[in-house]
This record gives structure tokens, sequence and C-alpha cells, in this order.
């Protein structure tokens, strides 16, 4: 078993997917726009783990009507491979004025990592 996709609703899709492909060095698959649904979604990938992030995006009235009943993600864990590329990309957010939720630490079940608050929100789990 394996985990195919995370999937996070925007309400900026185009933000959240510079996002990601700046800090976190995930490639982008083509727009997925459904007008009759008011639906438009992005998959962006990372070519080393087969990893895939679905960003999705509603718009008009049914869409927020629908987002408002969602619970949303607890949070994204991204790996960037060493302590000393948690504590980099952690200090490049700071730097562009991002939230820093949690500082690199190692936590209670032993992963070294640090939070952070993408644009939206969201938290961004940074781990070896």
């Amino acid at each position: 078993m394996r985990i195919e996709h995370v999937a996070v609703w925007a309400a900026d899709i185009e933000l959240l997917r510079a996002f990601y492909i700046k800090y976190f060095g995930f490639k982008c698959g083509n727009k997925y726009s459904n007008p009759a649904k008011g639906f438009m979604s992005y998959f962006l990938y990372s070519g080393e783990a087969d990893a895939r992030l679905e960003l999705m995006q509603g718009v008009g009235k049914e869409a927020a009507e629908n987002r408002a009943n969602l619970m949303g993600l607890a949070h994204l864990a991204i790996a960037v491979g060493s302590e000393d590329s948690v504590d980099a990309l952690t200090e490049q957010l700071r730097t562009d004025g991002y939230a820093i939720l949690s500082e690199p630490r190692v936590t209670g079940d032993g992963y070294y990592e640090s939070v952070v608050a993408d644009p939206e929100g969201n938290s961004i789990e940074i781990t070896v």
C-alpha cells in the first residue's frame, strides 16, 4: 500500500502552485478545468519519490458552500534529505516572510523537522 496523492483545497491555486514549485522543487502537470462544475486542479509531482500533490480550486457559489463543509488537511510532510537542508529551507522561508509554526527540532517520535505555513495557512512539516 502507498499513498497515491494528497489533495489540498486552495483559495488561490496559482499562488500555491508557485509556492510548491519554488520551495520544494515540484514539477507541474497541465491544469485541469471543468467549467460545468466550477472546478480546476493541478497535479504536482516530485521526480524521485513518485509523490504527487493535487491542488484543487472551486469557483462560484456551490464551490464556496462545499468548501465550508471540508475539514482540511492536518499537515503535509516533505522530506528534504538532511538536517542542514531542513535548517536552510526553514530560514529561506522565514526570510521570504512565511510563518514558522515550529522551529527545527527533534520531535518526541524522533523526526528532525520544522513546521511552516504555506500561503493559505496549511501546515507543512519540513523533515529529513
